[in-house]
């Protein structure tokens, strides 16, 4: 499973023109579920989005996670996290999960995140949605649960 892991300041997501998920200050996170993944792979992922510490403490240190500030996380399935562009020109996307098994395993990063006392708001699954963000910093992190990086 990956993660891409944004501090905002606002983010939105539309799909045909209704706002289906917004959030104040918080965490965009956008999340891919690949081929093999299972719900330990869930599991590790929230855990590791509830408790980065990427927000700033009174020193101006990145010390505190989303838990500790009270704040919100908007969540969009991405299965491009997955597409691999080492040859050719064109993406392929046999590593990204099954949509039946992706969204079974979305769902449940979701719930674990909701489980730690979060706000988390959605996407639609597969649907074509527009993100809107404002990125704060700009702080990006790249999570993988296999740790390739």
């Amino acid at each position: 499973m990956r993660a891409i892991v944004q501090r905002v300041k606002y983010a939105k997501v539309t799909v045909d023109n209704q706002i289906v998920g917004q959030i104040a200050a918080g965490l965009l996170v956008y999340l891919g579920v690949g081929k093999g993944d299972d719900e330990s792979d869930a599991v590790f992922i929230a855990d590791k989005i509830s408790n980065l510490r990427i927000f700033a403490d009174d020193d101006g240190k990145m010390n505190l996670n989303v838990k500790d500030m009270t704040k919100q996380l908007l969540i969009i399935s991405n299965f491009t996290l997955y597409g691999d562009c080492r040859k050719g020109r064109r993406p392929g996307f046999d590593l990204a999960a099954e949509p039946q098994i992706a969204e079974k395993l979305y769902e449940k990063v979701c719930e674990h995140i909701k489980a730690e006392g979060l706000t988390v708001q959605k996407g639609i699954f597969a649907a074509d949605m527009d993100v809107t963000a404002s990125n704060d910093g700009p702080i990006n992190f790249l999570l993988d649960s296999k740790r390739l990086f």
